[in-house]
């Protein structure tokens, strides 16, 4: 349902699970680029040039630029999506497998949920803290049972912080959605990329450009595909749909990425990870996706 209680059109149904299919591919992506290239300057490679071509959208739709208020929110989602989030899942995907990375950025919807009660947006439940301790089980599961998941304590951090990050930047894309979604994607990652890059210089990473036919393959599809008809296409549903709702495609990712990584890059599908992305997910949708987790759409 979207915020006036209709059910999405068929549009918002083809963007989402066009969304789910690129975003799920990306973290693969990542993992292929991050083999050669460091993982801060890999990723402002990648929206440095994204920002480039999103910036030529806007110049030939002859868009207006944000000012003001829009403007701060504009450069807080670009600080939140493309630097923050991004420095820490491609730090994270080093060393975790894809399929591992996106069970737990399943957890964004109840990030979402708490962000948004935060804000004043959305009320708690029990459901909520009941889906939230669903969750956690199931990563820990991952993480100490009897078969461990290769899911060191630093990376689990980091991705954790990242679905923080992604939690706010879809409320604030959210606060966003009358502006072109390619504007606020050309915003946010020119004020986004060089931040990486700063990063990337701090400590003292090798820029080098890929020269690996799969590194390349990676970076073209993260540039076009990855990054461009996948933030065009999740601004058109928070447009369209809830900032709640949105978050409903960090769910159905471990089954794009998991299926992919198998195919692609020989990652492993352990019964201890897809027992534990069962978990995950069964939280998740417990707590906040479920018809008796919402109480106030945002």
């Amino acid at each position: 349902m979207d915020g006036t209680g209709r059910s999405p059109s068929p549009l918002t149904l083809t963007a989402f699970a066009a969304a789910v299919t690129l975003g799920g591919a990306n973290f693969l992506a990542v993992r292929f680029s991050n083999r050669e290239l460091a993982p801060f300057w890999g990723a402002g490679l990648r929206f440095g040039i994204a920002a480039l071509l999103f910036t030529a959208l806007v110049v030939a739709l002859r868009l207006p630029w944000p000012r003001g208020q829009q403007l701060r929110r504009t450069a807080e989602f670009g600080v939140l999506s493309f630097t923050a989030f991004y420095a820490l899942m491609y730090w994270a995907l080093v060393d975790v497998a894809a399929g591992v990375a996106t069970v737990v950025l399943a957890v964004v919807p109840l990030v979402t949920v708490l962000l948004a009660a935060a804000h004043g947006m959305e009320r708690l439940t029990i459901r909520s803290g009941i889906g939230a301790a669903l969750a956690l089980a199931g990563i820990v599961w991952m993480a100490v049972g009897p078969q461990p998941v290769h899911l060191p304590l630093p990376s689990l951090l980091a991705m954790l912080a990242a679905a923080l990050c992604v939690g706010e930047s879809i409320i604030l894309g959210k606060k966003l959605s009358a502006q072109h979604p390619a504007m606020t994607n050309a915003a946010g990652m020119l004020i986004g990329a060089p931040l990486l890059f700063v990063l990337s210089a701090a400590l003292g990473e090798p820029w080098l450009l890929p020269r690996r036919p799969d590194t390349i393959a990676a970076v073209v599809y993260l540039v076009t595909l990855g990054s461009v008809g996948l933030f065009i296409l999740v601004l058109m549903v928070i447009k369209r749909w809830t900032a709640s709702a949105t978050s409903y495609m960090f769910v159905l990712f471990p089954i794009a990425t998991l299926a992919l990584g198998a195919l692609l890059a020989d990652e492993p599908v352990t019964l201890q990870a897809v027992t534990g992305a069962v978990v995950v997910m069964a939280g998740v949708w417990f707590g906040a996706l479920s018809p008796g987790a919402r109480r106030v759409p945002v």
